[in-house]
């Protein structure tokens, strides 16, 4: 029977996916910093987060004739377009200040969430070896 981990470490497990997830998404803006047209997109952390925990607002059907919602990711669900603070005039939205800071950020709470489960785990061994 495998073991559920949100008892043992909390919501940092999935928040690692998450900042992965995003990681990525900051560095393919900074990639196409030079690209026309590309559009800046990030990650709505809270949302996702929401959304993998199960407590994301869906969609529903008030008629018939709707078309069904599509099962999206959490990570789809949540990720949206960047609004530039000033575009450039070939219609790319990256502003490689805002997308570097973001990507510090990111990673600074992405070591915070190892960190801790990295303290979870080694408090589980002394607990299983019992010294």
């Amino acid at each position: 029977m495998p073991m559920k981990t949100d008892p043992l470490f909390g919501i940092h497990a999935k928040a690692l996916t998450l900042r992965a997830q995003r990681a990525g998404i900051l560095a393919s803006n900074i990639a196409n910093a030079d690209t026309p047209h590309y559009k800046a997109r990030d990650l709505d952390f809270r949302a996702a987060l929401a959304a993998v925990e199960g407590r994301a607002v869906t969609l529903r059907r008030t008629d018939a004739r709707h078309l069904p919602a599509p099962d999206l990711l959490p990570t789809a669900v949540a990720l949206r377009y960047r609004v530039p603070v000033q575009p450039s005039p070939d219609g790319n939205t990256v502003d490689p200040h805002v997308e570097r800071a973001a990507f510090a950020d990111n990673a600074l709470r992405y070591r915070a969430s190892l960190q801790f489960l990295g303290g979870r785990i080694r408090t589980l061994l002394t607990a299983i070896r019992g010294q």
